[in-house]
């Protein structure tokens, strides 16, 4: 069987539209067809699809500076996106699939840079032993993809900044992400951009796999239809948060009344049950609280109210603002 080939740009930033994007890519690429996808995400943490954000990313700060979660179809880990990676996706029918000829294709691309690069054994792709390239993989009922990052000029203190995690006593199901040194293209050679990325990549990936039909420039402008369908999907809190797995997470705090201790048990990011410890003298307070936080979203805003909704005397409403504005510091 012939193959053909498309090449795809997106001209969008948004993780979500991009995601949506390949994922109808993936329904559509023909038997004998194979899709290479490019594409960037501006300010962006990406998890994957079993993983808990509260676990890989501090979500409060990431989106307080403006930056976007967003939840893949793959597995793997948290990676951080900026306008200095470039993302690839391969696209065919899974009797295509060949992990070795696809890497290949980003090899052959970075080598034509003046880069020496060699495929790890952990899907990563390595140069001068440090990783610049992560993969994951995504199969559907005929067809696949397999994607990955490529780090040309990423902020590495973003990186650092978003992913790492200092949450109190998280007892937590789903994946972990691994960490690897990480290294960008620039380092080994200050004349690359992402421009003169994709142009290599592209053209190795016509050399491995033949001359593109068709090269189709994306944007979320005037977006395909089923993508647009799909973009509220993946910018949903029910698929970025709701998809976590069922995990507890326990907050503690001393206050000028006394030590207080919020246990939260989480189903599908939503409060099952909160159990509330204090040694404060006063226990109406903590009595008060009891069920506030009970089919709350497990996220700031929700879980604020709650506590500032609850009814108090006077004498105790200082202490419910002090537990609010504490709560507001914390990395729900």
């Amino acid at each position: 069987m012939s193959i053909k080939t498309k090449l795809f740009i997106s001209k969008s930033t948004n993780p979500w539209f991009n995601l949506a994007y390949e994922e109808q890519l993936v329904g559509e690429v023909a038997e004998d067809e194979v899709y290479l996808y490019l594409w960037q995400n501006q300010h962006t943490v990406v998890i994957g699809k079993h993983q808990n954000p509260w676990r890989e990313v501090l979500v409060s700060e990431l989106e307080g500076d403006e930056g976007k979660l967003a939840r893949r179809l793959s597995g793997g880990g948290a990676v951080y996106h900026d306008l200095g990676n470039l993302n690839f996706t391969f696209v065919m029918n899974k009797k295509h699939e060949d992990l070795h000829r696809q890497l290949k294709v980003i090899v052959e691309g970075v080598k034509a840079l003046g880069i020496e690069a060699e495929f790890s054994g952990r899907n990563d792709i390595l140069a001068e032993g440090r990783k610049f390239s992560g993969n994951a993989f995504y199969y559907g009922k005929d067809n696949y993809y397999h994607h990955g990052t490529i780090l040309v000029d990423v902020d590495m203190s973003k990186l650092g900044k978003y992913l790492n995690v200092s949450m109190k006593k998280l007892s937590a199901k789903g994946v972990e992400s691994v960490k690897s040194r990480v290294i960008n293209l620039k380092e080994l050679n200050p004349e690359i951009t992402i421009q003169g990325m994709m142009t290599a990549v592209g053209e190795a990936f016509e050399f491995e796999y033949g001359k593109a039909e068709d090269v189709f420039y994306i944007s979320d402008e005037n977006p395909p239809e089923n993508a647009a369908a799909r973009y509220e999907h993946y910018a949903s809190w029910e698929w970025r948060f709701g998809k976590t797995p069922n995990f507890d997470v326990t907050f503690e705090e001393k206050f000028t009344w006394g030590e207080l201790v919020l246990s939260f048990k989480l189903k599908g990011a939503v409060v099952e049950a909160c159990e509330v410890y204090s040694d404060a003298m006063n226990t109406d307070l903590i009595e008060a609280m009891s069920g506030i936080f009970v089919g709350k979203r497990f996220e700031t805003q929700e879980i604020q109210s709650a506590m500032e909704a609850i009814n108090v005397t006077e004498e105790l409403k200082p202490a419910v603002k002090e537990i609010s504005q504490w709560i507001q510091t914390l990395a729900i």
